[in-house]
């Protein structure tokens, strides 16, 4: 596992294509594009333009800062209208959600997990996971908005106290209930970041 350091200057967002049902959900996303366009930190995330994820990617661009959207051809027209997404920064088409979720992990310095679905669980799951098996030392934010993230949290503690999480050292999300404390946390935790060997990262 090769370490290097530097500062934080991407952070890939996971959350949701549909905007949920509490306001605070997209509140706290254009917050935190906000802040991290405002720190010179550029979005990684998913490529969509509905919900919480155009949430986040509009306060980014609206900031000045820069989004830069993957998405696999087939989700173009679910999450995104192709004419939306000629607004973005960058864009890169990948040709399943594999490669999608390879791309998102080697542009990113950190990630943070807004309010989402199954899919946006399952992403953060495989980036623990990621970390458990020692593959990177990357920072990872749960952000905990109106407790969303609490049973989450709840079954991570408990995995662990029952002996299934055997490297919880290496699993060490930070929990963040406020959108605004996110940035500054992950700027703070920007220590030698480990980057994992790509061709053992294909294979997961």
């Amino acid at each position: 596992m090769e370490t290097r350091s530097h500062r934080i200057r991407s952070i890939c967002v996971y959350c949701g294509s549909q905007p949920g049902r509490d306001p605070a959900y997209r509140a706290a996303a254009k917050t935190l594009g906000t802040a991290m366009a405002e720190n010179d930190i550029d979005l990684i995330y998913g490529g969509g333009t509905k919900g919480i994820m155009g949430a986040v990617a509009d306060a980014v661009l609206s900031a000045g800062g820069r989004a830069v959207g993957i998405i696999p051809e087939f989700l173009m027209d679910q999450e995104a209208s192709r004419k939306s997404l000629g607004g973005l920064t960058e864009l890169h088409v990948t040709k399943d959600m594999h490669e999608r979720k390879h791309m998102m992990f080697e542009r990113s310095d950190a990630f943070v997990t807004l309010p989402g679905g199954i899919g946006t669980l399952e992403e953060i799951v495989e980036i623990m996971t990621w970390a458990q098996l020692g593959r990177h030392a990357k920072p990872m934010v749960i952000a905990n908005i109106k407790d969303f993230w609490k049973p989450l949290h709840a079954l991570l503690g408990h995995m662990s106290t029952e002996g299934f999480i055997h490297t919880a050292h290496l699993v060490q999300p930070m929990v963040i209930d406020r959108a605004e404390d996110i940035v500054p946390a992950i700027v703070e935790r920007a220590v030698p970041v480990a980057k994992g060997d790509p061709d053992v990262i294909s294979r997961l």
